[in-house]
């Protein structure tokens, strides 16, 4: 474990007619009401600028800050590796277990926190989850981001990952449609999955082989919704093997209490390709797959 530097949450106040505790107590319910009086009365929390009591009304327009103190994050493994690297952009390969983005009690265990150390001015232009590794990809300019953000819009960069799903496949390739959106979870509230009312998503599968109650596939994804390749290939009836949230259907497992950023599944980003967005050149970019993703595993 390793004590980072702390970090200052900051939010501005919308409508509002809540006392200061009761803002944070429904608004960021992760911590009990307890909690966040104790650290309102520490000085931990800020309205603009002054240090307020749990009982102040909060007016729209406010700034409200929680200075959270120090903390100790979890070791993850940092090996970051350049993919390619010009003065517009910047492909790295993400370990598994490195989140993208802070969140979840990681600050300075990130990977936009170990690449802006030495490239401050780099964006990421998508975002893998924690337990998934492969290609991610940054721009090192505002021209550049402006211009791959629009090619994402217009679905004109092609992603490809490899994935472990449960069950032997019976076809060689399918289509999967299920339309993704939010749904009920005890603890978030809501989290993504199969929804009759969601949004349009399709991926596009292929078996790359057959194992002993397991397929390893290689999945085309055409829309970018959170935890789609988890979502689909469960729908389809090949949950990943050891997803401990997505089960049959595309829905939570019943019974079960799991958060979308808990592992024990295989997933790898193992491809883009897109044009750059100076040169206009196709880029064909690939992270190698972790071994228990291979085929044959050689």
């Amino acid at each position: 474990m390793t004590l980072n530097g702390g970090f200052s949450y900051r939010e501005r106040i919308g409508r509002e007619g809540a006392t200061v505790l009761d803002h944070f107590t429904r608004h960021h319910p992760h911590d009990t009401r307890a909690q966040w009086q104790a650290r309102i009365e520490g000085g931990e929390v800020e309205l603009d600028g002054l240090r307020p009591e749990s009982g102040t009304l909060l007016v729209p327009g406010q700034e409200l800050v929680w200075h959270r103190p120090p903390w100790d994050e979890p070791e993850v493994d940092t090996r970051v590796e350049v993919l390619f690297e010009d003065a517009a952009i910047l492909a790295v390969h993400k370990p598994r277990g490195l989140p993208t983005l802070p969140g979840g009690g990681y600050l300075d265990h990130t990977l936009i926190a170990l690449v802006r150390a030495r490239l401050p001015e780099c964006s990421p232009m998508h975002r893998l989850g924690r337990e998934t590794s492969g290609l991610v990809l940054f721009a090192r300019t505002h021209a550049a981001g402006a211009i791959l953000q629009e090619a994402w819009r217009d679905h004109r960069i092609q992603k490809r990952y490899r994935a472990l799903g449960s069950g032997v496949a019976t076809q060689d390739a399918f289509e999967i449609t299920a339309p993704i959106g939010p749904v009920p979870h005890p603890w978030l509230g809501s989290i993504h999955a199969a929804s009759p009312g969601g949004k349009p998503s399709r991926s596009e599968a292929r078996v790359l082989e057959r194992r002993e109650g397991a397929t390893l596939f290689e999945v085309d994804i055409h829309t970018g919704r959170p935890h789609q390749i988890r979502i689909h290939l469960a729908f389809a009836g090949h949950p990943l093997v050891g997803d401990p949230l997505y089960g049959p259907g595309g829905t939570p497992l019943e019974g079960i209490i799991a958060l979308p950023g808990d592992g024990g599944y295989c997933l790898h980003a193992e491809r883009l390709a897109f044009a750059h967005p100076v040169t206009g050149q196709a880029m064909e970019l690939r992270a190698e797959p972790p071994w228990e993703l291979r085929t044959n595993r050689l």
